[in-house]
């Protein structure tokens, strides 16, 4: 991994807490259904990045920062929905739902950015 992308190591290393987050889910015997949402769109993130990285045209490198932001949000989402039902100590969903946070500004101001045409050369 490029230890210089920022977005790539904070990316990995939230998917990396989920899927440990899933495991802990699974073993305090919470409700399955919400443990492998988050784990799905949760690690995604990462992975759309990852695709991001590796794509043809500043076109597909947009739309895959799009779809990693879009699963950063429902990331978001499910992390406070385990909050606000008790599934999750408050302390532990802070700390995931402040990086799902902190994710979604950093994508939202790649995509922004990727969006804007090209400044010409010369």
């Amino acid at each position: 991994m490029k230890e210089d992308n920022a977005v790539l190591m904070k990316s990995y290393a939230f998917a990396k807490r989920a899927v440990l987050l899933h495991k802990m889910l699974l073993k305090s015997k919470q409700p399955r259904s919400l443990a492998d949402q988050v784990l799905r769109c949760g690690t995604s993130i990462g992975a759309n990045v990852e695709e991001a990285v590796g794509g043809f045209s500043r076109r597909d490198f947009a739309a895959k920062c799009s779809i990693a932001y879009k699963e950063a949000r429902e990331t978001h989402y499910w992390l406070r929905l385990l909050r606000d039902t008790e599934c999750l100590e408050p302390k532990l969903a802070e700390s995931l739902i402040d990086d799902a946070e902190e994710l979604k500004r950093i994508l939202a101001a790649i995509v922004i950015s990727a969006r804007l045409p090209e400044a010409p050369q010369g």
